[in-house]
């Protein structure tokens, strides 16, 4: 059977999913935002089979969301660092955290806790627009077609 080809739709949403909705791309990123960035720390962790995770290792690097780096030559050993671009993504997964604590965590609360290191106090992800500064949520959104919607076809109004 023959999966969907996200990253070809005309959506952001759709394209990111081609990057990150498997379910163990976040599950990995998470590891490596927490340190956890060597091969065999990871399987282990996630207790994941070694070749699923070294194909969502290479699709990470092919997408630039992870870089892999030598740490030992004999035997070729590799760590996986955040980019920039997977620094971003952890953003995002911040906002899932924050979802999930909040109607998933249930009488035990978060598994984890987050500190911001500016101001040193726990803290949790929160969406503000990035013009007034107001709290964003969806049902505050109108949404418009955007540059990269595609022209009607011929014949379309």
């Amino acid at each position: 059977m023959q999966r969907t080809r996200f990253g070809e739709m005309t959506c952001s949403i759709a394209r990111t999913l081609e990057i990150a909705g498997e379910p163990w791309t976040p599950l990995i990123l998470r590891d490596v935002f927490i340190g956890i960035s060597r091969f065999d720390d990871l399987q282990r962790d996630l207790g994941i089979s070694r070749k699923v995770l070294a194909e969502r290792l290479k699709h990470l690097v092919e997408a630039g969301v992870l870089e892999r780096r030598a740490y030992s030559e004999r035997p070729p050993r590799h760590d996986y660092v955040l980019t920039e671009k997977g620094w971003e993504l952890c953003d995002v997964l911040l906002a899932i955290t924050a979802w999930g604590d909040r109607w998933t965590a249930g009488e035990a609360g978060p598994p984890a806790l987050f500190r911001h290191r500016g101001c040193g106090r726990l803290t949790h992800a929160e969406l503000h627009c990035a013009q007034c500064g107001e709290p964003l949520h969806a049902h505050d959104v109108d949404v418009e077609r955007g540059p990269g919607f595609p022209a009607a076809s011929a014949g379309q109004t």
